[in-house]
């Protein structure tokens, strides 16, 4: 009972902060200051997606290892598939400047990072309608028997 209450009240106090920052970067204005209310804004999202992959690791782990200890094992091959196919996704990033782009230079490391996560958005989306797809054929198949 009491995680519950330690992550009801953490949830809101993130919530909170969130629309905090939202309303901040709206009155600050988003592309005075240099852009810096991005900055900030780009930051907490990286937080909060740091926190939200290290809750499902560390959350699956716990709940995994109390039900049942061989899924501990289903969970290492899918961060292993998760980490494979970061790795695919780097591999195919080239790397190239953006088309009339005419910012401040942009590093190579950088470059190949956006790319990494562009092949990322593509290979997840093409397998997400993959999937619907598959899931809609088998259903298909298993009503008519």
């Amino acid at each position: 009972m009491k995680l519950n209450k330690i992550i009801k009240w953490g949830m809101l106090a993130l919530i909170l902060v969130s629309v905090g920052l939202l309303i901040w970067g709206f009155s600050v204005g988003f592309e005075s200051n240099g852009g810096k209310a991005v900055e900030v804004l780009l930051y907490w999202t990286y937080i909060m997606l740091g926190l939200a992959i290290f809750s499902w690791v560390i959350i699956g782990l716990i709940v995994g290892a109390k039900n049942n200890p061989k899924s501990l094992v289903k969970i290492g091959i899918a961060i292993l598939g998760v980490a494979a196919l970061c790795f695919i996704a780097y591999l195919l990033a080239k790397g190239n400047p953006a088309l009339a782009y005419n910012g401040p230079e942009v590093s190579a490391g950088t470059l190949k990072l956006t790319d990494t996560i562009l092949n990322l958005t593509y290979i997840v989306g093409a397998a997400a309608i993959l999937a619907i797809i598959v899931g809609e054929i088998r259903m298909a198949i298993a009503s008519k028997k």
